[in-house]
């Protein structure tokens, strides 16, 4: 565990409070040298504190998620080792967003991260980008971002996007931008900067624009699953992703004692990386009718993945790719009903 008093340990527990940053900090695989107790704490530690954090968001909203988690700290035999989240992005309308990645690059390059692969997913009208930490890209987890493609959806997909999406609000603020701003040029900030500034960048994980219109949704729904997913949650993480030994066996045993999880293992054209998912669970969301009143409907929500990867021989390293046809695999999960 993390050592209290360490930069980390006293920004996620001013995020989450001390019982729930205690509970996600004891299962957490985390690098001891990112344990010291700055001042100053360092990009890769404020990635890090965020990635705990969205990590508990994930597991408030997924119900399978905090279940398997609460499993692994009651076994007492191994710690969540958190590989990357994922999130979902709109590449056009998007209001006083950034289009697409651009709307994550400029908050994930200062803390340290550069797009380390760009994975075309054609059968979803998307494109995913990996960005891994420059500074320690084994154990500060990833993010794999990717945006759909609007101008490429049916003209009626594309016009219900921009009425659904066209008035998102950007949730970055000045305390944001100076953090940020700190960190890209001096590759960390003071406690008192980062303390300001980190709640804002988690909030940017979120819904930005207004409760979409029920016929907008469905418009989208019948041309892209993905695009109907973030009308309804927005760029909140999809997916958190837990790196595991050895995947196939762990999803024998998770099929063997019932857990909610997608028939087979997705296995990369090298080899190398092995993926699983629980299934997505089903959220209850609002939607404005055509009488300008609300009303409900149960929509796919996020949920919790799992990866094993194998050393490149080549490098003798960890591999750390993805894989288009895996990511095509496990995105299925979230298919609206």
């Amino acid at each position: 565990m993390i050592p209290e008093g360490s930069a980390i340990w006293r920004l996620v527990t001013a995020m989450l409070g001390e019982d729930r940053a205690g509970d996600v900090l004891a299962v957490m695989a985390i690098d001891p040298r990112l344990g010291e107790c700055a001042r100053q704490p360092s990009r890769a530690q404020i990635a890090m504190a965020l990635n705990i954090v969205l990590f508990a968001d994930l597991l408030t909203r997924v119900a399978s998620a905090a279940a398997y988690v609460a499993d692994v700290r009651a076994e007492g035999r191994r710690t969540v080792c958190f590989d990357h989240g994922a999130l979902r992005t709109i590449d056009g309308p998007s209001g006083a967003l950034p289009t697409g990645a651009a709307a994550f690059s400029r908050i994930l390059e200062p803390l340290g991260y550069a797009v380390a692969g760009t994975y075309p997913l054609p059968k979803l009208t998307m494109t995913g980008r990996a960005f891994a930490h420059e500074d320690m890209a084994e154990s500060v987890p990833q993010f794999f971002v990717s945006e759909l493609h609007v101008a490429q959806l049916p003209a009626a997909a594309h016009d219900a996007a921009r009425r659904i999406f066209d008035n998102s609000v950007d949730p970055l603020g000045e305390a944001e931008r100076e953090m940020l701003g700190r960190l890209a040029s001096d590759g960390r900030c003071s406690f008192e900067t980062a303390l300001a500034g980190l709640p804002g960048v988690v909030a940017s994980f979120g819904r930005h624009h207004e409760t979409p219109a029920l016929a907008d949704y469905e418009i989208m729904r019948s041309a892209t699953a993905e695009g109907a997913w973030i009308a309804t949650e927005g760029n909140v993480f999809n997916h958190a992703t837990d790196r595991v030994p050895n995947v196939t066996a762990l999803a024998a045993q998770l099929h063997q004692r019932g857990w909610p999880l997608k028939p087979e293992v997705e296995v990369s054209a090298n080899g190398r990386v092995r993926q699983t998912a629980f299934l997505a669970g089903k959220v209850v969301r609002q939607f404005r009718a055509g009488d300008g009143s609300l009303t409900q409907r149960e929509v796919p929500g996020s949920f919790y993945e799992f990866i094993s990867r194998e050393v490149d021989p080549a490098t003798g390293r960890l591999d750390l790719t993805f894989d288009s046809g895996n990511a095509t695999g496990i995105f299925a999960v979230t298919g609206a009903p």
